[in-house]
């Protein structure tokens, strides 16, 4: 199995250097490149094309959640993006969610929280830290009272795994929840995202929340 490709993006050789030495020190990651601003992020990530990027919220030049856009909407198979902050209830945080990143890591995660960050959205198997993303949607959405028009469209099966999606649970921890084999589990996640219009789990739980669909609080 080929090592997961990462890149770096911060402003602060040494926090990169840090990471670099976290990471490279597990056998099935790989960091293939470094960034130092938002704009040599994107620039980077589209010559070297890495599953997973760990992006700093603040950069010069253009910062974490332009980087975000930018790169997801250039690339048609983009990598999955961690944006790394200080701040966990950071607004700059939920609005890169928003934009599309995958999950977000504290600046003082521990190395074996890093390690499995990496690794965990490299699968793209659950939700990173959605205890903290939950808090976060209740700071910083509002409510809406008109349901979402994609909620009518979900099966009531659907409807479920959403909301189990929204407490962290991976596929096969899905279908022991519901009683159904993984293949299963895996195909109504796959129409959860199909019908919400989602890139990946993070945005179809943000959707949930921000449509009142879930209630974060």
């Amino acid at each position: 199995m080929s090592a997961v490709k990462v890149v770096l993006a911060d402003d602060e050789r040494m926090v990169r250097t840090a990471l670099r030495a976290i990471l490279e020190a597990e056998a099935d990651l790989e960091v293939v490149g470094e960034a130092a601003t938002g704009a040599q992020a994107v620039s980077v990530v589209r010559e070297l094309r890495p599953d997973v990027v760990l992006m700093d919220v603040r950069m010069p030049e253009i910062d974490g959640i332009r980087a975000t856009e930018q790169i997801l909407a250039t690339l048609p198979s983009p990598p999955r993006i961690v944006v790394v902050t200080t701040f966990e209830n950071d607004s700059y945080v939920y609005d890169a969610l928003r934009a599309g990143a995958a999950g977000f890591l504290l600046k003082r995660a521990a190395a074996e929280e890093l390690v499995q960050a990496v690794r965990l959205v490299a699968r793209s198997d659950s939700l990173l830290y959605p205890s903290a993303v939950r808090e976060l949607a209740a700071l910083h959405s509002s409510a809406r009272p008109a349901p979402p028009p994609w909620a009518a469209r979900l099966t009531e099966r659907e409807a479920d795994v959403l909301r189990l999606m929204a407490t962290g649970l991976s596929n096969a921890e899905i279908a022991d929840r519901m009683g159904v084999g993984p293949a299963t589990a895996k195909t109504h996640v796959a129409s959860v995202l199909a019908k919400t219009g989602a890139r990946d789990r993070t945005q179809a739980v943000i959707a949930a929340y921000e449509s009142g669909f879930i209630t974060p609080r």
